[in-house]
């Protein structure tokens, strides 16, 4: 049975990254301009280094890396994420050709990706999706339909683009492309939602790719897609946990040192239990995680099944944390600007995102079953 505790080396790193986000990250994500890609902010990630640990680090630094930036600066941990959502795809199933175009820029901070998945009816069922690619003669496609709520969208400089080719029904028959963002027919326009980091809508009008854009082969493009999530949703809980961590934190502040009833609001009963299941629920959500992500990185059989019990127990958890972190806090935790109303709106989008809550228990009842 493997140990989750952290060795003092990962400790150190961590440390190191939580100064590093609060320190240089930080203050870039307050100059950045909301729904707009922070592309001053990506730079430094790349100056960092981080980036390309992002590439080259399994599934437990990933999460590590994650969990630490999102506890200081989550514009930062969310602009590395989606780099890699969208990139991880060219890094194992690109070309030779893709590769070398495309990860020497991302890895410096200087072009922009995106996972263009979901469409207007095919969110979390992502092997109901519809964009079609018709084919052109040999080797041929043109790219028709709409894909939405992608992140980074319409600033990314290219798209990981699932489409469906036919070989087969359902998700066999879904096939992965890169398709760069001047392609002749790819237009898009953002949406105004809840979120510091833009999301938009694509639009394919017969959009031309060719084998050279293949992510893999023909009618394996959903297999690149779960392949993709299975490595991302341990992190996103990660995400998930950073967050929940900073409220607690702030929260013991807080109760710590807010004059109540004679004494300090630590000092009730109430609050001082509500701190304890508060802290007891991050611990949990934290240690499911980092087995998720060494499963992944071991090559484990329920891979699958960690992944979805990662994302699901960390992202409800921090959800928990931060609602009661709110309530502790009082009216001043929603004054804008406050950390606290900084999570809130944060927290709420990682319950949805790569697989809704309801789709992770979906896969956990089926791998039971199974």
């Amino acid at each position: 049975m493997p140990s989750f505790t952290l060795d003092p080396e990962q400790r150190a790193w961590c440390a190191h990254l939580r100064d590093l986000a609060a320190a240089h990250l930080r203050p870039l994500a307050d100059k950045g301009e909301p729904g707009r890609v922070n592309r001053p902010l990506l730079a430094a990630l790349g100056e960092h280094g981080l980036l390309d640990r992002l590439f080259t680090s399994g599934a437990l630094d990933l999460c590590l890396l994650r969990e630490s930036l999102a506890y200081a600066c989550t514009e930062a941990e969310t602009a590395l994420a989606l780099q890699g959502l969208g990139t991880h795809p060219v890094l194992t199933s690109g070309t030779p050709a893709q590769r070398d175009r495309w990860l020497p820029p991302v890895r410096a901070g200087r072009a922009v990706a995106a996972f263009a998945l979901s469409e207007p009816a095919a969110g979390s069922d992502a092997a109901a999706l519809t964009l079609e690619a018709t084919p052109d003669g040999p080797g041929h496609w043109h790219l028709t339909g709409t894909k939405t709520w992608i992140s980074n969208a319409p600033e990314a400089d290219f798209y990981t683009v699932f489409a469906r080719t036919g070989e087969a029904p359902g998700a066999r028959g879904v096939t992965a492309f890169l398709v760069p963002a001047d392609r002749p027919g790819l237009t898009g326009h953002p949406l105004d939602m809840l979120s510091p980091h833009p999301i938009g809508t694509l639009t394919f009008n017969a959009v031309p790719v060719t084998t050279d854009d293949l992510l893999g082969t023909p009618g394996q493009g959903f297999r690149v897609a779960m392949d993709t999530l299975n490595l991302f949703r341990p992190s996103v809980g990660a995400f998930a946990l950073g967050m929940a961590q900073a409220a607690l934190d702030a929260t013991l502040t807080h109760t710590r040192e807010r004059p109540a009833f004679g004494g300090v609001l630590g000092d009730l009963q109430s609050v001082a239990h509500r701190l304890a299941d508060m802290a007891t629920r991050t611990e949990a959500a934290r240690l499911l995680v980092y087995a998720a992500a060494t499963a992944h990185d071991t090559a484990a059989p329920d891979v699958r099944t960690r992944a979805a019990m990662a994302k699901l127990l960390a992202t409800e958890t921090a959800q928990y944390v931060v609602d009661h972190a709110v309530q502790l806090h009082g009216a001043r935790a929603l004054q804008r600007g406050h950390l606290l109303e900084h999570l809130y709106r944060e927290v709420r989008a990682p319950r949805v995102y790569e697989g809704a809550s309801e789709v992770q228990r979906t896969i956990i009842a089926k791998e039971l079953y199974r």
